[in-house]
């Protein structure tokens, strides 16, 4: 005899592809830079409609100027990329009300909140990963600079997306999402308001700091001038974004004590 599962569990495993939107990159999808994600998530659904979802994720994010397709970009030739850990939660509503003996297919639209942590770096002119924060290649925590404090590594974001949920043999429930994340910072890719005086930088922190801020004196073409105070380098007044298409397969459980009876009674027969 069946009974109409009104609360269940989902553990599994998500894996895709990552990529993000700011200064660097100015398209949601570009031909470039996607980047491998997985991550595991644990789902509880109250109703077959309404559920809380925890994930955690790992991921790393690129781009570069020099494949933009906007001249004032590539003469600005800056680069980053940062590995992104991540960890979120959230509310997911299913659109039909999927479950055992209901519906196995339907869309969903998920919103949390995530906090993760991030890295940028880049290739000095020698080809050596140099990590910008220290740089303060902005002029962040400087004198000179008093608007300008040091951003943090460990960020808040805000996911929100939706996908399509399949029930396969009762057992198996089979993702494909995609999530962005608004985040809370705009220095994601370490770009974010304007140049500052490349002296004052580097009496203040180094030759290396000034060569990571301004980069366009390496393209060829160059007109020999070098940006002052307040030249535009970013812009500050959206903040960074990434995002995330997966694919998940979870296994559904009505309850976590009685895994093995349930299995034996919804798997298909290779597995009993």
């Amino acid at each position: 005899m069946c009974l109409n599962a009104q609360t269940h569990h989902e553990v599994g495993l998500s894996f895709g592809v990552a990529n993000y939107y700011g200064d660097l990159q100015d398209k949601w999808f570009p031909s470039y830079g996607y980047k491998p994600v997985g991550g595991i998530v644990y789902k509880y659904f109250m109703s077959p409609h309404v559920g809380i979802r925890f994930g955690v994720n790992y991921t790393n994010v690129t781009a570069a100027d020099s494949l933009s397709d906007v001249a004032a970009n590539r003469a600005r030739n800056l680069s980053f990329a940062t590995n992104i850990l991540e960890g979120n939660v959230g509310l997911e509503l299913n659109l039909l009300p999927i479950d055992i003996d209901r519906m196995h297919v339907t869309p969903y639209v998920f919103a949390g909140i995530a906090v993760f942590y991030f890295n940028p770096y880049a290739q000095d002119p020698n080809g050596n990963k140099v990590y910008l924060k220290p740089l303060s290649t902005e002029g962040q925590g400087l004198a000179a600079y008093p608007d300008r404090k040091p951003y943090k590594l460990v960020q808040t974001a805000y996911p929100i997306g939706g996908g399509l949920k399949f029930l396969v043999g009762n057992v198996f429930v089979i993702t494909p999402e995609i999530g962005f994340r608004y985040t809370n910072t705009d220095y994601l890719d370490d770009v974010s308001k304007s140049y500052v005086n490349l002296d004052t930088l580097m009496a203040n922190k180094s030759k290396l700091a000034t060569q990571m801020s301004y980069r366009g004196n390496t393209v060829v073409g160059w007109d020999g001038n070098y940006p002052d105070y307040k030249f535009q380098r970013g812009d500050s007044k959206t903040n960074d974004w990434y995002w995330f298409g997966t694919l998940t397969i979870t296994v559904y459980f009505r309850s976590f004590g009685n895994v093995r009876d349930y299995l034996q009674g919804r798997c298909p027969s290779f597995w009993k």
